[in-house]
């Protein structure tokens, strides 16, 4: 099931809250979850980016493309996501690769996003696991600081990483050190969720345990082996 994201930064996501939670962290085995955000504990970023480019009229592809293979949108994307320019500055060099006209840069990435919604079975499955005693972490390539409910992170995880405040991105491997110090784990007793699989070779690389994920189905199943209790309510 899912929920739609806020159309503001800071709204609130009105998640639900895990309920009936009796079941005990194993004492062995892996004692972190470390989540990406958009991908992961959202609808699938790509599929939204073929929705946004559908709507404004362009190659259903065009978006992916960009990011993917165009150097002059890479390299936009990448000084968004550290943090080197901010988000209006970076609507207007993505309207202008996608040759929207400055007109149609204003509100540029809120229409990116407008069709993502939360993945609820993730982020149940993220309250039950913390409500149990695995420490829970964030680690996102961020599309402008202020797209989180930062009000509600402290709730969700104990060690938030979010590429434009730190300066770095995924997959850079200083990033999953900071994450791993920040969760105060061993790497091998963390378990990384990203829907990149370009994302998980440095974390794999560092000792962690990585699913890839492709549906929430796939990597509840994953999670739920990982760690040997059930992260789903009912």
């Amino acid at each position: 099931m899912t929920r739609s994201l806020p159309s503001s930064a800071t709204a609130s996501l009105n998640l639900p809250h895990a309920r009936g939670l009796s079941a005990m962290a194993p004492e062995a085995g892996p004692r972190g979850l470390l989540l990406d955000w958009g991908g992961v504990l959202t609808s699938d970023v790509f599929v939204g980016f073929q929705i946004f480019c559908k709507e404004e009229g362009i190659d259903p592809l065009r978006v992916r493309d960009l990011f993917a293979a165009d150097p002059d949108g890479r390299q936009a994307l990448v000084e968004l996501e550290t943090g080197v320019i901010t988000e209006p500055e970076f609507e207007l060099r993505l309207a202008a690769l996608l040759e929207l006209g400055p007109d149609r840069a204003t509100s540029l990435v809120d229409r990116v996003f407008g069709s993502i919604v939360a993945e609820e079975e993730i982020f149940e499955a993220l309250r039950i696991a913390r409500a149990n005693g695995i420490r829970t972490g964030l680690l996102s390539n961020s599309w402008g600081i202020d797209r989180y409910p930062h009000d509600q992170l402290p709730e969700l995880f104990d060690a938030v990483v979010i590429s434009g405040h730190e300066g770095v991105r995924k997959p850079d491997e200083a990033i999953y050190e900071i994450a791993i110090e920040r969760l105060a784990l061993p790497a091998g007793q963390i378990v990384f969720v990203d829907d990149l699989p370009g994302n998980l070779k440095p974390a794999r690389a560092l000792g962690m345990i990585t699913v890839h994920h492709t549906s929430a189905a796939q990597t509840l199943d994953e999670l739920e082996q990982h760690f040997a209790m059930p992260l789903r309510a009912n």
